[in-house]
């Protein structure tokens, strides 16, 4: 008898030990999903940015039509990515190397400086991919705990009987996330490149020759 109640407190504590590791898994993904929407809620902002972006440099440079076109077209690659992290994170390499060029060409537009408008813009961009990276942070470690539990024993066993997958981190490319976000200067007082210096002989035609002056005169021999 005293056997049959060990192994009913042992399936007991089982039972209790499999509800709550299962209520976590749960936890666990919804707090994933959510992340996951935070990131998702920043990439739309910055999408929504980009256009307006665009339309502001083109002011300056109406000539740099195929940059205009690459981030046009990466853009929407990238937003239409949304929902998956590995496509995502895919798609964001090429977006991300189209941005740069764009402020490439701005770099070399010194008047964009005093656009108001597109301070404000590079501003909020800015902000915006601060809270991106922290969403992705966010969003990271919580996949990592999640996936430590589903490759853990015991709670694997839980994992595979009710069917809780590995999730997939958001990783941006090693290239871009070295070269962090794009990132242009156009504070008040910032420095212009100087002109090339011209060379020396070329800087001012060369000087007339000094006129000769005359020889002396020899003295008047004196009258005897």
């Amino acid at each position: 008898m005293i056997v049959v109640w060990i192994l009913l407190g042992l399936i007991l504590i089982f039972g209790i030990g499999a509800i709550v590791s299962y209520n976590r898994f749960v936890s666990q993904k919804n707090l994933i999903k959510d992340a996951w929407a935070n990131i998702d809620t920043e990439l739309r902002r910055r999408y929504d940015l980009i256009p307006n972006l665009v339309e502001t440099v083109k002011g300056y440079a109406t000539h740099e039509r195929e940059v205009f076109e690459e981030v046009a077209r990466t853009r929407s690659m990238a937003s239409g990515a949304t929902g998956n992290p590995a496509a995502q994170a895919a798609a964001e390499g090429p977006f991300m190397a189209a941005l740069g060029k764009l402020f490439a060409v701005a770099e070399a537009y010194p008047d964009l400086k005093a656009n108001q408008n597109f301070l404000a813009l590079q501003t909020e961009l800015s902000n915006t991919e601060d809270r991106l990276q922290t969403a992705r942070r966010f969003y990271n470690a919580n996949v990592r705990d999640y996936n430590v539990r589903v490759q853990a024993f015991p709670s694997s066993a839980i994992a595979s009987m009710f069917h809780f997958e590995l999730a997939e981190f958001f990783e941006i490319p090693e290239s871009i996330r070295e070269a962090g976000p794009p990132q242009v200067s156009f504070a008040a007082g910032a420095e212009v490149p100087a002109a090339p210096a011209v060379p020396a002989a070329q800087a001012a035609p060369p000087a007339a020759p000094a006129a000769e002056t005359p020889p002396p005169v020899p003295p008047a021999p004196p009258n005897n």
